[in-house]
């Protein structure tokens, strides 16, 4: 019975609260302007402040109505104000009051009216179109489907501080990525926002830096004209560095960082600038100490991290600076533990910024360790970092993981630290975990730190290869993303170097003739360097070079046919050219080339090529075949010898070049012996 009585009380409940919100919405239905205009000021009080009254309103259909009266030309304008101000604070709601003022089609109403000469009114249009823009639920693209827009809010800048503020905020909002930029650039968002950066209003002035800092974001174009573009006589760069001061408010310290930081990875502004090293440097590590709001921790070493990822000096200098690599070790400390925490609201807070700090620690320890061995050292004995890192590649956030992957990756780049750290922590272990199932962004940093691991003086290596790695970086070979296709290859090829002679056959049966095949006609030079690579690392003493040979000695003989008549660069004919010298140095596989008039001739033509490696290479591949000690060597250079090759190698122990001349007159004396 209790069932059957519940859904008739909530009715009751949700007609009650509806009906005391129905009379604002009847109000606007009213034939009488003046009780009109009225009725949606009384709404507009009503729902300031409250989300409740403001769903109400919209289940009631208020939105259609405001919409309806916002672009009737009969309105008087200050109506048509009012229906934008309370639409916009319809918007400052929830998500899903966003999604209906959008479903309602609200973009385009007020979008039109921005042609409206009423000042007043283009504010309040700007005004809403700002809260509904800055939302996530807006699609960004909803500002560039008519090209016209653009250009008139381009037109629009120099009407008040308001429509200034507005419309920067919407262009910051909304500029996502290389297409938008390009848009707006084109329609001289430089030109009319950089007088703004000297706006008496802050407001203004902050909202026209954020909109240079997207804009120049991996924007070369946009970086290279803001360096040359003055306001009042003064360059850009130094307005932003005036910005960074410590006097200036936080936010405005970290967004001028974030433009020269721009334009710095740009190339507009050298890494060696004193803008960079002793302002915009110590900047962002000033935001990265305990004083700082999470948030602003979190930027400051995302920023800082992006700035120095490619420059080694830079990374010096910031390790260095204001004892950053301990200051960081603290971005791993929060939530704090909740005897500390006598405040929900704190401990709340800090669960929703803790995996940020963690991800923005990541990637700066990522960029601070990418060269030097003595700050990785520094990062690696920082308190439990080891164990940190191990924790972050399994936690549930995507982000965390990728940046705790980056930071292994930097520190695998030390051989002292593969040998020991990672050794005593078993990295490998999560490693191999985070392969087994990760998306590809996080698949391509891990297989990379992979391809690390296992360089032949990597304790990891053995465990790895019997935790089944063969198998799966051969099915990383078969990707469709070349970053993985490149990994697989170079990890294999890793594997294979020195390596015993079953791990090389289970290489060769993991990968199939047919997907080596694959690989080696690979339309990337580093998929085909790095197979080529790989087969080298393969074809190595002669034992192993006789039983591959033997069993895949035809299929091989013929991709080496197919590369070294294909349209390919010197490195890769010298790659090909070396593995026929391996070749050429096995007992029983040797034959394989003597019985091959085809590949004869062209060892022969490269022996002759204008390019020394190739010569080089080739007479390597001479030098094996006729080595005297060896059975049958005889018979090899009487063959060779009628084929004219020591007339070459007459010709080149006269060359200029010593290598060749040494390799030369050392392959006759075989001929002599």
């Amino acid at each position: 019975m209790a069932c059957v009585l519940e859904a008739p009380l909530r009715m009751s409940v949700l007609s009650e609260v509806t009906a005391s919100s129905r009379h604002y919405v009847d109000r606007l239905f009213d034939l009488d302007p003046q009780k009109v205009l009225q009725g949606v000021i009384d709404m507009k009080n009503a729902v300031i402040g409250n989300n409740k009254q403001k769903a109400n309103l919209i289940v009631l259909g208020a939105v259609p109505r405001l919409l309806y009266l916002l672009q009737q030309e009969t309105s008087s304008a200050e109506l048509r104000t009012e229906c934008a101000v309370v639409l916009g604070s319809l918007a400052m709601g929830t998500e899903n009051n966003v999604k209906s003022l959008l479903d309602c089609h609200i973009i385009p109403a007020l979008l039109q009216g921005l042609l409206s000469p009423d000042l007043k009114f283009i504010e309040a249009c700007l005004r809403c179109l700002r809260t509904i823009f800055i939302s996530p639920v807006t699609p960004e693209d909803l500002l560039y489907t008519d090209a016209t827009v653009i250009s008139h809010l381009m037109a629009l800048l120099s009407r008040s501080r308001y429509t200034q503020e507005y419309i920067c905020q919407i262009f910051s909002h909304c500029c996502k990525g290389p297409d938008h930029q390009t848009i707006l650039f084109n329609h001289g968002a430089v030109q009319n926002i950089a007088h703004l950066l000297v706006s008496t209003s802050y407001k203004v002035r902050m909202q026209a830096l954020k909109c240079f800092s997207v804009l120049a974001f991996e924007n070369p174009q946009v970086s290279m004209t803001l360096v040359n573009v003055s306001v009042d006589g003064e360059l850009l760069p130094q307005i932003f560095v005036k910005m960074l001061q410590r006097d200036k408010p936080i936010e405005m310290q970290l967004t001028s960082a974030k433009c020269l930081t721009s334009m710095c990875r740009a190339g507009a502004i050298r890494t060696d600038d004193s803008c960079i090293v002793l302002k915009t440097l110590p900047c962002l590590v000033r935001m990265c100490s305990k004083e700082r709001l999470l948030e602003e921790r979190v930027e400051g070493a995302e920023t800082l991290a992006y700035l120095i990822e490619t420059d080694v000096e830079l990374q010096r200098i910031a390790s260095i600076t204001d004892h950053l690599i301990v200051m960081l070790a603290d971005y791993f400390k929060y939530p704090s533990s909740v005897s500390a925490i006598t405040d929900i609201k704190r401990l709340d807070h800090d669960l929703k910024h803790a995996h940020e700090l963690r991800q923005a620690a990541f990637k700066l320890y990522a960029s601070l360790g990418a060269n030097d061995e003595d700050i990785r050292k520094k990062i690696i004995e920082t308190e439990n970092m080891m164990d940190r890192i191990v924790n972050g590649l399994s936690e549930s956030s995507i982000k965390v993981r990728l940046a705790a992957v980056r930071c292994l990756h930097s520190l695998s780049r030390s051989v002292q630290q593969l040998r020991t750290s990672f050794q005593d922590h078993a990295v490998w272990k999560p490693l191999m975990k985070v392969l087994q199932n990760a998306p590809n962004e996080i698949l391509v940093v891990a297989s990379s730190t992979l391809c690390n691991l296992l360089l032949e003086f990597s304790p990891s290596k053995e465990p790895i290869l019997e935790s089944g790695a063969i198998e799966l970086l051969c099915s990383l070979t078969q990707s469709e993303n070349l970053a993985l296709r490149v990994n697989g290859i170079w990890a294999l090829m890793n594997m294979a170097f020195q390596a015993e002679q079953k791990i090389k056959s289970d290489i060769l049966r993991g990968l199939s003739t047919e997907q080596l095949f694959q690989l080696l006609s690979d339309s990337d030079v580093n998929v085909l360097m790095k197979t080529l690579g790989l087969l080298r690392n393969l074809l190595s003493t002669r034992p192993h070079i006789d039983h591959i040979m033997s069993t895949h000695g035809k299929q091989i003989m013929q991709a080496v046919t197919l590369i070294l008549e294909g349209e390919h660069n010197i490195e890769v004919k010298e790659q090909t050219l070396c593995i026929l010298a391996n070749i050429a140095d096995g007992t029983t596989a040797k034959e394989l080339i003597m019985t091959n008039d085809d590949i004869l001739q062209k060892i022969k033509y490269y022996m002759s090529h204008s390019n020394a490696k190739l010569q080089l290479a080739a007479m390597f591949c001479i030098s094996n075949l006729i080595w005297n000690e060896e059975e049958g060597s005889q018979e090899r250079q009487d063959k060779l010898r009628d084929m004219g090759i020591v007339d070459i190698l007459h010709k080149l122990s006269q060359s200029s070049d010593p290598n060749l001349c040494d390799k030369a007159k050392t392959a006759l004396q075989q001929y002599l012996a």
